[in-house]
């Protein structure tokens, strides 16, 4: 089988897998191109794409420009004379990137296009509570998700699923789409169709930290998953008031049941062996939680941690 000269583009680790499964593949990875390392955390310690590390210790070139239509950058990518560029988890490219190469460039997306078009696309397969989800491989162009598919895979949505979850799964699965696609392409052997068109697809735009926040008006089935949806990352939260402190607490999981409770959306019931938040339609149990300053921990370890429960409110 023809092996195909490729750059790749991507940054956090779901790119990495991808990354890592071309390279043990029979296509020859030429260059990498990722963000530039950045100063993160207490100690502002410089930390590398999970990317570049991975490019690194298999002597991959690395190219890390701040501008991608850099001219140096744009030339020293010429030289490779890569057939074909393969883009994970990465930024808006300009035309004169994309264009590039002999065959193309593709990119891998976590959902089934044209639905989840966007930046978030497993949090809102979640959040809208999708039987099924998938990855997709196609041709960028110049409008973000939107060119021509070449291949296309889906998987079930398991029952109770985070985000987490499925990140994970579909990380795997769409490495292994991405090395089928480069294998379609060298032998010439897929056929590249347009979207359809869907007259309202569904969108997973960014999520913003406003984004996050818990509405505890809606029924119990539609917070359960949105807060599924968000764990572990970015991940829900609610706004407690302890005393007189307002603190954020950030919910991973939980259960729910449907109950005519009579009482109002948002109300917290909390005690030593119990905490419920009343939905608009039944009650809520979290079971994995973080109050803002604490680590993550479960239920019985967090209620342990209180003495005083007629403080505790919702805020």
């Amino acid at each position: 089988m023809k092996s195909l000269k490729v750059v790749f583009l991507g940054t956090p680790e779901f790119a990495k897998t991808s990354l890592e499964t071309i390279h043990k593949s029979h296509h020859q990875v030429v260059g990498v191109v990722t963000v530039a390392d950045k100063a993160s955390g207490r100690g502002q310690k410089i930390s590398q794409s999970p990317v570049k590390i991975f490019a690194a210790e298999n002597n991959i070139p690395v190219f890390q420009p701040e501008k991608l239509r850099n001219p140096e950058f744009l030339e020293d990518l010429r030289k490779l004379d890569a057939d074909v560029f393969v883009v994970v988890a990465f930024r808006m490219m300009p035309k004169i990137l994309f264009e590039m190469p002999k065959i193309g460039t593709f990119n891998l997306h976590a959902s089934l296009l044209p639905d989840y078009r966007g930046a978030a696309p497993i949090n809102y397969a979640i959040i809208n509570g999708e039987e099924k989800s998938g990855a997709t491989t196609f041709f960028i162009n110049e409008k973000i998700d939107e060119g021509n598919i070449l291949l296309q895979e889906e998987i079930p949505v398991l029952k109770n699923e985070n985000a987490g979850s499925l990140h994970d799964r579909l990380m795997e699965m769409g490495a292994k789409l991405v090395v089928k696609t480069l294998d379609g392409l060298a032998e010439n052997s897929i056929t590249e169709k347009p979207q359809p068109q869907v007259e309202h697809p569904k969108n997973a735009y960014k999520i913003f930290k406003e984004d996050t926040k818990i509405d505890w008006s809606k029924t119990s089935k539609e917070i359960h998953q949105f807060i599924l949806g968000m764990s572990p990352y970015p991940a829900a939260f609610t706004t407690l008031k302890i005393g007189e402190e307002e603190k954020g607490l950030k919910i991973f999981g939980g259960k729910f049941e449907l109950s005519n409770h009579g009482k109002r959306a948002g109300t917290l019931d909390i005690s030593k062996n119990d905490f419920k938040i009343y939905t608009k339609d039944g009650i809520y149990f979290p079971l994995e939680l973080q109050l803002e300053g604490k680590k993550r921990m479960n239920i019985k370890d967090f209620l342990n941690g209180f003495r005083n429960f007629d403080e505790i409110k919702m805020a």
